[in-house]
């Protein structure tokens, strides 16, 4: 068990027999009254997002997640296949079951599967992924005051903002968390 108080963005929680990951949340105190948790939470089985509220110190079941080393290994356009490091099984994991994650999967990634009692709900990608930009408009400064920044696809097919030196073929560092450029590699 877990108090309300304890919340933090990545834990995963049970609620109502389902496992939540927690997006969001905020103490709140307010001027009458007691203290409660309003908290964003993502259903890891369904990527579902609600808002629910606590009382402040109330006690939720900490749900045990177990994450297994994995590496990418292909797609067929529906499934997505990994392979464990240490045994070397593979698993099929549907493109639904990825959300965001396919934007910055590359061939011999390794991965992160999340298992919840045996069941697959998901996986967690690194921090900092590094992919090739295959197509950018040419960077042209025009009467910008700061920097400016530009679409680039990357070699993933993945869509993100650039800053205007970036050219097609640069090597660029992507946070997967947020989707953000971080820095030319």
């Amino acid at each position: 068990m877990i108090s309300t108080n304890d919340f933090r963005t990545g834990l995963t929680i049970e609620v109502d027999g389902e496992v939540y990951q927690v997006i969001e949340f905020m103490h709140v105190k307010p001027g009458k009254g007691s203290a409660f948790v309003r908290t964003k939470l993502k259903n890891r089985r369904t990527g579902a997002v609600i808002e629910r509220t606590f009382r402040a110190g109330e006690k939720v079941n900490r749900a045990h997640i177990e994450r297994r080393e994995m590496q990418y290994l292909y797609n067929d356009g529906e499934n997505y296949y990994f392979m464990d490091t240490e045994t070397y099984e593979q698993l099929s994991l549907r493109k639904d079951q990825l959300d965001e994650a396919v934007k910055y999967l590359k061939d011999n990634m390794n991965i992160y599967v999340l298992l919840y009692q045996g069941e697959t709900i998901g996986i967690e990608l690194p921090n900092f992924v590094e992919l090739k930009v295959v197509e950018t408009e040419p960077g042209i400064k025009g009467d910008t005051a700061t920097g400016g920044s530009k679409n680039a696809v990357l070699e993933t097919g993945a869509v993100i903002q650039v800053p205007l030196f970036i050219e097609v073929g640069d090597v660029v560092r992507i946070d997967t968390r947020t989707g953000a450029y971080i820095e030319r590699a």
